[in-house]
């Protein structure tokens, strides 16, 4: 069996989120959670709570995965916290009409 790769995403004290990738959820978790990496963005913003995470096969679709979320907008974020797709899915085309020049 290969080794799952994951796409996380933290809620920080501050109310912002911090999405990552790993091979190891656990340890990053705690990684995190016990500041163990003076230079990372949740260093500051502890206590952090997982709000969602994601099993990919290989690391490559994790790091999209992570990518794509980092780019979405708060509001699509708060929409996968609560793993709700029929927002996430609504956001996704209000912006693609907007692109477009189309009223949302």
């Amino acid at each position: 069996m290969s080794i799952p790769f994951w796409v996380y995403m933290l809620r920080c004290s501050d109310g912002s989120f911090y999405t990552g990738h790993t091979d190891n959820l656990e340890s990053r978790l705690h990684q995190h959670a016990s500041g163990a990496i003076d230079t990372c963005y949740t260093f500051r913003r502890r206590p952090v709570v997982l709000v969602h995470a994601q099993a990919f096969p290989s690391r490559e679709e994790a790091l999209s995965a992570e990518r794509r979320i980092k780019g979405w907008s708060r509001a699509k974020k708060i929409a996968l916290q609560a793993n709700d797709w029929k927002e996430i899915n609504r956001l996704t085309r209000g912006k693609h009409r907007r692109q477009r020049g189309v009223p949302g």
